[in-house]
């Protein structure tokens, strides 16, 4: 986004913020299995079948090893969810973790957005990289730190002076003109960013580099010509997200000390997922979401989007049916998603997403677990650590469609309990980029 994007929550006076621990959460259930068969894991899948109905159990340590066992064997390639009894290989197959894991998971919600345009040009991901690694340096205790940003800060400014013809020759000729003014704002802004090193003020870093972090985000927008691909005829006449889009979720929180209220930002990315993402945008202009409550937070996601009566989804007005959408996954590399069809059905292990489940508040659709497009208006975001379920080789990854990130104030969907209210939902920024909108048809 050009500008910068900023939501705030509005705390409880004198309270501190609250812990966002989530340990324990990958064993305790409050559910019946599933069709896995082991209740530590296979109960977090994102369903329909949602409801306070099963308390709280607790199980066996033998049970939760088991499922640990069928997470290593998700990572190792080995084929245990169907399976009626583990199996394992003799070796550690190092080559194919190496493929699925090639470095650190990315959880900054940012970088992913980043990362996920349809841009083929190093120049400007040479300045981004050691923009993104101040965050690291910053990390490292004493003046260190600081020598280190300054290093991050003078190797960007560098990719920034020796690719500029690069960057400015991949700008899309109708943006030419805005992404010429970005590129001088973020060598301007770098070198302020070098000035508040060398004066030693280390709480000023964050602050800027975020700055230019949205900077170089915006320029890379800038380098998108169009929308890049054809969404498949079955779906083209769908409300289709063709770009970003941008939404304030305003939730009302109850019987927390620690927080009253919370607006969360939500950027929605439909250059990856046209068809989730412009099934959402259009039920946020129908007020859809507006007065809903959050219906499932336990410790693994945040979820809601089943309205009220025993339908499970949006029902269409002109149809007076469910819409659905299909399974829709963009694999890196690929030129468009492929669709209907999770990632393991198609023998894809190895494949990567080009939204994956790395982000605290990953946004994604629910489904029913047996049928790949029965997704309609449920929806949830994801509470994880990376390095407990990495990327691309989970039981997320390649199974739910993921069409966006909490951007801003994601930390506090920790503090979300059921019966919350989500206030309302409104796009900010993004709605023009809204083809098919059937909220303008029927009310």
């Amino acid at each position: 986004m050009a500008a910068l994007l900023t939501s705030q929550c509005r705390l409880s006076p004198a309270t501190p913020r609250s812990s966002l621990s989530a340990e324990g959460s990958y064993f305790r259930s409050r559910r019946r299995p599933t069709r896995l068969g082991f209740r530590c894991l296979a109960s977090r899948f994102p369903r329909f079948d949602l409801g306070p109905e099963q308390k709280d159990d607790s199980f066996p340590l033998k049970e939760c090893a088991i499922s640990l066992a069928v997470a290593i064997g998700l990572v190792t390639g080995v084929p245990a969810l169907t399976s009626p009894a583990l199996a394992f290989p003799a070796n550690p197959v190092v080559p194919d973790l190496s493929v699925l894991i090639s470095g650190p998971p990315i959880k900054d919600p940012g970088a992913l957005l980043r990362y996920a345009l349809p841009i083929d040009n190093k120049a400007i991901r040479e300045v981004q990289k050691p923009l993104e690694d101040i965050t690291e340096s910053l990390k490292v205790s004493g003046v260190r730190a600081l020598d280190l940003v300054e290093r991050n800060v003078r190797q960007a400014s560098r990719s920034l002076e020796q690719g500029k013809s690069m960057i400015l020759n991949g700008l899309a000729e109708p943006k030419k003109e805005h992404g010429k003014e970005l590129v001088g704002k973020l060598a301007d802004g770098m070198q302020e960013l070098l000035r508040t090193v060398e004066e030693r003020n280390r709480d000023a870093v964050l602050p800027k580099q975020k700055e230019l972090l949205q900077y170089v985000g915006s320029i890379e927008e800038d380098m998108v010509d169009g929308f890049p691909y054809e969404v498949p005829e079955e779906y083209r006449n769908m409300p289709l997200l063709k770009g970003r889009a941008a939404v304030d979720m305003k939730v009302k929180v109850k019987d927390n000390p620690n927080i009253q209220d919370c607006v969360f930002r939500i950027v929605l990315d439909g250059y990856n997922a046209p068809v989730t993402a412009g099934n959402f945008i259009d039920l946020v202009e129908r007020h859809f979401y507006d007065g809903m409550e959050i219906q499932r937070a336990d410790g693994f996601v945040v979820q809601t989007g089943d309205p009220e009566g025993p339908a499970e989804g949006f029902i269409d007005p002109s149809t007076e049916k469910i819409r659905t959408i299909p399974l829709e996954i963009m694999v890196l590399g690929d030129k468009s998603p492929v669709y209907g069809e999770t990632l393991e059905e198609l023998g894809r292990y190895k494949a990567q997403t080009r939204l994956p489940f790395n982000a605290f508040g990953t946004m994604a659709m629910a489904r029913d677990e047996f049928d790949n497009n029965s997704a309609s208006s449920q929806v949830f975001w994801l509470l994880k650590e990376s390095e407990l379920t990495p990327s691309n080789a989970n039981i997320l990854d390649g199974r739910y469609a993921v069409f966006g990130y909490i951007t801003e104030n994601e930390d506090y969907l920790a503090d979300l309990k059921v019966g919350d209210v989500i206030e309302s939902i409104q796009v900010v920024s993004g709605l023009e980029n809204l083809v098919n909108p059937s909220y303008k048809i029927v009310g």
